[in-house]
């Protein structure tokens, strides 16, 4: 399976919370945005901040991100993404989602290949349903 995957689907799995992706395994070739590195290293330095992990733990996790990355095609968030992102949306999305979404689009156009979007949040889902991906883990 191809999927592209936010930053919920990754952490989730990275910090072991309950309700992650069943389909994971099924992944063979894993896509998402430059902006989930950022999105992800974002949520584990607050993780830090508000003293939720201890900082071994969160230097390993840190390291469990930079693996599961490395693993992934990474769309490049360039000029035509974010103009992309900028335009209307046929359902109420945010700007992080919207760059999600709009990154998803990028790789589907490009490759010919429609993945599907893996997500745990709800408006990125019914946003990417609206424009014609099948959606898992929402």
């Amino acid at each position: 399976m191809t999927a592209y995957l936010d930053s919920s689907a990754i952490l989730r799995r990275l910090m072991r919370q309950p309700s992650g992706l069943l389909e994971w395994k099924l992944i063979r070739t894993p896509v998402s945005s430059r902006l989930t590195e950022v999105e992800c290293l974002r949520t584990l330095d607050r993780l830090r901040v508000e003293q939720k992990y201890t900082e071994d733990h969160l230097v390993n996790l840190r390291e469990g991100l930079y693996r599961i990355l490395t693993t992934f095609e990474i769309v490049e968030v360039g000029r035509s993404v974010l103009v992309r992102a900028a335009q209307p949306s046929p359902t109420s999305l945010g700007t992080l989602d919207a760059i999600h979404l709009s990154s998803a689009m990028a790789w589907r156009e490009r490759t010919g290949v429609s993945a599907v979007v893996a997500t745990h949040d709800s408006a990125l889902a019914s946003a990417a349903r609206a424009q014609g991906f099948r959606v898992i883990g929402a």
